[in-house]
This record gives structure tokens, C-alpha cells and sequence, in this order.
């Protein structure tokens, strides 16, 4: 990753307040998250300068030191940012730093691989739920797999179960390479980021460290979650060769419903009206999330107009709070008519007199106009 100038990788400017720092710096961490960007390598080392550039810039004597000298000044006082550094000691200042500015935990750093654990502690899934079962919640069955480490080689992956550091990366688990004021960081391509190597694989697991095993658990679909909505369970995936068990993240995926459309918390319903209803005014039955309702036309209705009923939409998964049905009028006109119909209508028009035909008031100063535009 390249060493970029600490303002340019909060996007800010040089003379900033700390609250501006502070807010930016919400921004590009939720926006790097490893929750958000899981075995993303690039988002992984970006979220690690965001943390670096903010320890700096939200201290006064280090900003003060770095405005004057750059990242060299800094270095001399001792700070080195996360170079050279463990990957799980790396990730442990992380959620130190991300738990001072957002008041909880760093939920990514306990799934990811580390202590020599060969893949990833947190699993995720997908489940397909009804319109109906996204409203109002419900409980389904989810089959999955997990990994568990191999119990003949302890999860090391090697026979016998010996293990040494790597000597690519003297078992830092990632390389660094400079060229001139850039510095890259990857995934040590000797060891894969274990920071450890194997001699004879495991003969059980053939050297992947462990099985995998099926299960089936009940998941509690909470009410109003919506299209692309995660849910955490805590200790269901994987384990690692301590113990530690990882978590599991579902992704929901919402059918659509046929009549109903959701924006958020609310509902919009489309309400199809004859033409002479919306010109006379009617009380019709309209279907809501909970029942019935009755829609008042005005007369003379317009179309696509809204009506709003209040607390009829969508209970908010994380506040509690009820969204809103939002029923929009669509006017619907004869397809054919026959010719007796015809004769009523134009009687009909006909009773009106000029207000039938208030193109001719509006276009009549029109055409003396454009008269004069033709004379010779």
C-alpha cells in the first residue's frame, strides 16, 4: 500500500478542526471496515491507514510534529505507525483505536485469521425470505458448513504436527518493499500470512489444517429486516485450533410482493381508479400490511396523487419506529366503448359548453398572434 500524506487519506484539508477529523475519519473506517469489505486485502490495508493517519492527526503534539516534518519527524519521537508490527497485534490497535471514536468493539478482528488459524473465523450466508417474512419476522432453517481444525494434526496442517516460523517472512506473515518514499505491504507469498510453514503434510487433511462439517440451525428473522440486511450470529463459524469460534453473518434476499412496494419503512401501493370516480369522489377499500382501509376520493381526484396513512408501513428493525402506506391513485380509462357510450359522453361534454374545450380560450390570443407573424 502506498505511504500517502495523512490528510489526502482522510480527504481533508490541512487546517482542520478535530471535529472535522473525527467525523472523516467515521466515514473512511465504516467505509474500509472489514465487515463491509470481508477478504478484501485492499480495503484490509486502507482501513489500516485510516487508523494510522488518525492516531496521528487526532493527537495535537503528534499532528503538530507531522505538519512540521512530516512522517520522518514522527519517527524520530518513536512512532512507526503498524510497519513491522504482528498482524494480530495490528488488528488489536485497531479495535482500540475504532473503540474509542465509535463506543464498541472491533467486531472484524476476532474472525480473522490469526494464531496460524488457515482461513477465516467468520462465515457468511445467504437466505431467500418471502415479502411477508421480512414484514413480520419469522424463524427458518438454515444448512450450512463449517470448518473445525483437523484433530490429528491440531489444525497445523502438518504431519506430526510439526510446524516452524517462516523464513520468507521470518513469520511476520506479510513482506515490505520500498521503492524511493513508497512503501507496499502483501501477503507474505511463501506462507499465505500464517507466518508459519509445514514439512510433510497431514495425511488426514492433506495439509488444509481442517474438516469441514454440515449443520442445521434456526435463525429468528427479525421483523422489517430488508433486502441486502445482515444478521450476526456469535459463535457459529468457524473454529479455531484454540477453540475460539468465529461468527456467522447471513445476508437476507426479500422477494417482491405483487401489489406492495417497499422504500425503507414505508409502503407505496398503487390504487387503480376509474376516470368517473376520480371526477365524482368515492370511498374505496384499499389492502394494508394489517387489514383494510378506506381511501376518500375527492372529487375531482388527480392522477398519481398520494394519500398518506400514518404508522401503516414497515416497523423499523433497529428503532422500533412504523413507516407509513403511501396509496397513489392511478386513473384508469375505458379500453373501448361502444356507441351508445359514445352518445352519453358527448352529451356529457356538451352540457360542460366552453369549460369542455379550454383549449380554445387558452390558444385564441395564441392564434392573433402568429397571424401577424406571416404578414408580408
Amino acid at each position: 500500500m502506498a505511504e500517502l500524506d495523512y490528510y489526502e487519506i482522510l480527504q481533508i484539508e490541512r487546517g482542520c478542526s478535530q471535529e472535522e477529523i473525527k467525523k472523516a475519519y467515521r466515514k473512511m473506517a465504516l467505509k474500509y471496515h472489514p465487515d463491509r469489505n470481508p477478504d478484501d486485502k485492499d480495503a484490509e490495508e486502507k482501513f489500516k491507514l485510516v487508523n494510522e493517519a488518525y492516531q496521528v492527526l487526532s493527537d495535537e503534539n503528534k499532528r503538530s510534529v507531522y505538519d512540521r516534518y512530516g512522517k520522518s519527524g514522527l519517527e524520530g519521537q518513536g512512532f512507526h505507525g503498524f510497519e513491522g508490527q504482528r498482524y494480530e497485534d495490528i488488528m488489536d490497535d485497531l479495535s482500540a483505536i475504532f473503540e474509542s471514536v465509535f463506543g464498541g468493539g472491533f467486531a472484524g478482528s476476532r474472525g480473522r485469521k490469526r494464531n496460524g488459524v488457515k482461513y477465516n473465523l467468520d462465515l457468511s450466508a445467504q437466505m431467500q425470505i418471502s415479502f411477508k417474512e421480512a414484514i413480520f419476522g419469522t424463524k427458518k432453517e438454515l444448512r450450512y458448513r463449517y470448518k473445525k481444525p483437523c484433530e490429528a494434526c491440531a489444525g497445523t496442517g502438518a504431519k506430526d504436527r510439526s510446524v516452524k516460523p517462516c523464513e520468507y517472512c521470518n513469520g511476520q506473515g506479510q513482506v515490505y518493499m520500498r521503492q524511493g518514499f513508497m512503501t507496499y505491504a502483501q501477503t507474505c507469498p511463501q506462507c499465505h500470512g500464517t507466518g508459519e510453514t509445514i514439512g510433510e503434510k497431514c495425511p488426514e487433511c492433506l495439509g488444509q489444517g481442517y474438516e469441514e462439517v454440515e449443520t442445521t440451525i434456526t435463525v429468528e428473522v427479525p421483523e422489517g429486516v430488508d433486502d441486502n440486511n445482515r444478521l450476526r450470529i456469535p459463535n457459529a463459524g468457524n473454529i479455531a485450533p484454540n477453540g475460539y469460534r468465529g461468527d456467522l453473518y447471513i445476508t437476507f434476499y426479500v422477494e417482491e410482493d405483487e401489489h406492495f412496494i417497499r422504500h425503507g419503512d414505508d409502503i407505496y401501493l398503487e390504487v387503480p381508479v376509474f376516470f368517473t370516480q376520480a371526477v365524482l369522489g368515492d370511498t374505496i377499500q384499499i389492502p394494508t400490511l394489517r387489514g383494510k382501509k378506506e381511501l376518500k376520493l375527492r372529487p375531482g381526484a388527480k392522477d398519481k396523487e398520494q394519500f398518506v396513512f400514518r404508522n401503516e408501513g414497515v416497523r423499523n428493525v433497529h428503532s422500533g419506529r412504523i413507516g407509513n402506506l403511501i396509496a397513489q391513485i392511478r386513473l384508469v380509462y375505458p379500453k373501448s366503448l361502444n356507441e351508445k357510450q359514445k352518445e352519453l359522453l358527448r352529451e356529457l361534454q356538451e352540457s360542460f359548453g366552453i369549460e369542455s374545450k379550454p383549449h380554445e380560450s387558452i390558444f385564441e390570443s395564441a392564434f392573433e398572434k402568429i397571424k401577424g407573424w406571416f404578414k408580408k
